[in-house]
């Protein structure tokens, strides 16, 4: 039999963990650990019980979902999937939970989608069980990034944990920040989130794209999901262009038809893959490197999910690994005007 993965339900309500309790323990793959109520028997089930990957209420009595979520993280990081009333698609709380380290955000459902949604946290669980959240480093204040002109383009992929790697990323670049261009596979609410999030963290300009945006300094531009992916036109007046079509990959937006409209222009782009499940991203960064753009793929061991980076590497298309601490560092050097 394969390996069984240990699951611990934090969850104040009774009804709610005994329907969770009989849905994973159905689940040959996952046996129920144990069942808390709240943050602190949570934590004793912790020593005890060392669970695989848990499942978190967003609202409890005394210590809330979040900041138990944040304690775990800091002192005992184990994949989390939140589940919770509180978290419908796109809200700002769960753009918090996915910065603080969770792996996934369901949102608890109405009874009749109740058999559906439990059916997808039980496949959530089992994902999140693979993810290695130990990766999270919460980075110290970056150094000052260098100032200075930037003449290549900047394209990042990401997925499962990249709503993090993202904002460490983005963290080491300053004012001044090489044109970037963003694919992160999530809803569009919370695209819309992440983005109002990371504009008013930063000094630069981040919002979510519209088709004919200019690329310029200073500027990062995220893909907006919503039915389109993003593709950029790079002519004396690059810019970005949103078009409608299929998943690409397994996905809408796609990193692989970010990273293949780049392909004519290949020497003015850096692309850069980073944290996720799956594949996008692969065959485009491959292509790119034969084009003769710089690919850096995030390193394995800081990696939440090293599924799209390993992909990229199976087909030569990683021209150099960099850990996550040393990202932005490297992202500047080799986008700056020599």
């Amino acid at each position: 039999m394969n390996e069984q993965y240990r699951v611990l339900i934090v969850d104040d309500s009774a009804s709610m963990r005994q329907l969770l309790r009989l849905s994973i323990a159905a689940d040959q793959r996952l046996i129920v650990a144990g069942e808390a109520a709240n943050a602190d028997e949570a934590r004793m089930m912790m020593r005890r019980f060392n669970p695989s990957v848990l499942t978190l209420d967003a609202e409890m009595p005394g210590k809330s979902g979040l900041e138990f979520l944040a304690e775990l993280m800091k002192y005992r990081p184990t994949p989390v999937v939140m589940f919770s009333s509180w978290m419908p698609r796109g809200s700002e709380l769960g753009l918090e939970a996915l910065s603080l380290g969770a792996v996934a955000c369901l949102e608890k459902p109405e009874a009749a989608r109740l058999q559906s949604s439990l059916r997808t946290l039980v496949e959530t669980l089992v994902m999140a069980a693979h993810a290695n959240v130990s990766a999270r480093k919460r980075s110290a204040t970056p150094s000052p990034a260098p100032t200075g002109s930037y003449d290549k383009l900047l394209m990042i992929g990401a997925s499962t944990g990249g709503v993090e790697a993202i904002e460490t990323l983005l963290a080491g670049f300053g004012e001044n920040c090489p044109a970037t261009m963003i694919t992160q596979h999530m809803p569009m609410t919370f695209l819309r989130n992440f983005a109002t999030r990371l504009d008013q963290r930063f000094g630069f300009k981040v919002g979510l794209a519209n088709d004919g945006d200019r690329l310029e300094q200073g500027r990062v531009l995220i893909a907006p999901g919503g039915g389109t992916h993003l593709e950029v036109s790079l002519s004396k007046d690059p810019r970005v262009r949103l078009t409608s079509g299929p998943k690409v990959s397994g996905h809408c937006p796609s990193v692989d038809r970010m990273f293949l409209s780049g392909v004519p222009q290949a020497a003015r782009i850096v692309a850069m893959l980073m944290t996720g499940m799956g594949r996008d991203g692969a065959v485009g960064m491959a292509a790119l490197r034969t084009a003769g753009a710089v690919t850096l793929g995030q390193s394995e061991e800081s990696c939440v999910v090293f599924g799209m980076p390993r992909a990229a590497g199976e087909l030569a298309g990683v021209s150099e690994w960099v850990p996550l601490e040393n990202a932005a560092e490297r992202a500047l050097t080799l986008c700056r005007a020599v």
